[in-house]
């Protein structure tokens, strides 16, 4: 996905903006009334010497002006006549959304409404104190605090209650409110009336807003002071990275975590793309480029997007160690740039089920400077063998998305996928001094990840090491027998891996 600012589209625009000028009031006149002359004038191309272009530029200009007549005729008759009163901000938002329902399924818009939320989605960022809630009893309990946030350094810990917030009771109020109300600007404080029902005390505390960055990269398990021990074998020094989307501070991420699994010696590294929906492009090519030294990372190209390619950098590459990429049929987007990147370059081997193929990419564009959004899906993009990874634009063929290595292909059954979903979204919990863990006795610990058991195992082999026994999982259900057959219809897509030289260290 990549971001960037609105400027006006030349004379189509003009003629837009020009249109919704027109007064909308019960005394408004039909479209069709005004002079058409100032409209036309602002579509022509003036001096142009090539008759022919100008002909047709003419053509397609003038149906496009009609069409926004008509939208704006039929928006006109709706205001004034409908019997009932209409908003007309509802009215535009529905019609953008309609003509967007005739597009993929990708490309969206996002009204006033919804910005905030949706750039605090994208930049993983928000002005706040640092909480995950749970209100579904009406009670607004912490799930955690977010590691290092103002509510974590105010001694807030999993499973307290929040009573009221500035005074204001919490009970029975809505999820929205409460986060509206916790959020505000930075630098500002809220009073919170905690109760923590284990020990039954109750507590005030004031809490000063601040920017909360949402951590992307997430760790093995946590140590004692609840920041990240990024080992999943620290006796084999196996490295583990659990990357849950690709935003603004994702690449600074990994490479830190990186930096310090190198200064203790990592020998292999597993990447845990599983679930991951993908977001910047821009943050999947410098995440491929950490770990490659030359050639292709990514191309794209679209109807009217110019072809753009990216190549690796040797400066800053990370070779010395094996890796393993985790994958499944929710990895999507940047989690296929990623992992189709280091497939094709054997610099990985990937593990899994086949990933969800969308090979598109949409640009963010501001609408109304800033307070509207159009996600619009404008080029394809192409994995260094150049082969298509989108998979509405496969036209009947198998070649989509990203398939597991030969022989590393580890399906799930129902019972897995359904506790490894749960086991994600308590991922993050740190217990801040609490001496009760919410997830015990949850049904996920049970949990065998023979995916992850797998990827262990190729790194072990590789670094010459006994390998895990991996149990045998039933698959119990005829949804899970059919994503197998169809996963395995990709099996001519599954690609042998080579592996590399022997690695030696730069060190």
């Amino acid at each position: 996905m990549a971001y960037r600012s609105h400027s006006a589209l030349g004379h189509t625009l003009l003629v837009i903006a020009f249109l919704c000028n027109l007064p909308l009031t019960g005394q408004a006149q039909s479209t069709t009334s005004y002079s058409d002359t100032p409209s036309i004038s602002l579509l022509e191309d003036g001096d142009s010497t090539d008759t022919t272009a100008t002909s047709a530029d003419d053509k397609k200009d003038e149906e496009l002006y009609e069409l926004i007549k008509l939208f704006v005729d039929t928006l006109d008759q709706i205001d004034r006549n409908y019997v009932k009163d209409v908003n007309r901000r509802e009215l535009v938002d529905g019609a953008i959304q309609g003509m967007l329902e005739k597009l993929d399924k990708h490309s969206n818009y996002i009204p006033p409404s919804n910005v905030d939320r949706f750039k605090s989605r994208v930049e993983n960022e928000f002005g706040g104190i640092g909480i995950r809630l749970n209100n579904q009893s009406g009670k607004p309990t912490i799930i955690t605090p977010m590691y290092g946030s103002p509510a974590y350094n105010a001694g807030l810990r999993p499973g307290d209650v929040i009573q009221s917030i500035d005074g204001t009771p919490t009970a029975g109020l809505p999820s929205a409110d409460i986060v509206k109300a916790l959020k505000g600007k930075i630098g500002t404080t809220v009073k919170l009336a905690i109760r923590t029902p284990s020990s039954n005390q109750s507590k005030v505390v004031e809490v000063e807003r601040k920017l909360i960055r949402m951590s992307s990269v997430l760790g093995a398990a946590r140590n004692q002071d609840d920041s990240w021990n990024y080992f999943i074998d620290e006796e084999n020094k196996i490295g583990y990275l659990m990357v849950t989307n690709f935003g603004r501070h994702t690449t600074s991420e990994i490479l830190d975590a990186v930096k310090l699994l190198k200064s203790q010696d990592v020998q292999g590294l597993i990447i845990d793309l599983r679930y991951n929906p993908g977001g910047l492009l821009s943050a999947a090519i410098q995440i491929s480029d950490l770990f490659i030294k030359e050639g292709r990372i990514v191309s794209t190209e679209g109807r009217s997007t110019p072809k753009r390619i990216w190549d690796a950098k040797s400066v800053g590459t990370f070779d010395e160690f094996p890796m393993a990429i985790l994958i499944n049929q929710f990895s999507a987007s940047a989690s296929e740039i990623l992992s189709a990147c280091l497939q094709d370059h054997d610099r990985a081997v990937i593990v899994g089920q086949r990933s969800y193929g969308k090979g598109s990419v949409q640009n963010i564009i501001e609408l109304e400077n800033g307070k509207s959004v159009l996600k619009l899906t404008t080029a394809g993009y192409f994995r260094p063998s150049g082969k298509n990874i989108d998979k509405p634009s496969a036209e009947g063929t198998d070649e989509w998305g990203v398939s597991p290595n030969e022989g590393f292909e580890v399906i799930f059954s129902d019972e897995q996928t359904r506790l490894l979903r749960e086991a994600r979204q308590d991922s993050d919990i740190v217990l801040n001094g609490a001496t009760h863990d919410p997830r015990e006795g949850k049904e996920y610990l049970k949990l065998v990840d023979t995916q992850l058991m797998k990827a262990q195992n190729y790194l072990y082999s590789e670094l010459q090491l006994p390998e895990l026994e991996i149990p045998e999982i039933p698959e119990n259900s005829e949804e899970n027998l059919s994503n197998k057959s169809e996963t395995n219809s990709g099996q001519d897509n599954r690609r042998p891996f080579k592996r590399p030289k022997k690695r030696q260290s730069s060190e």
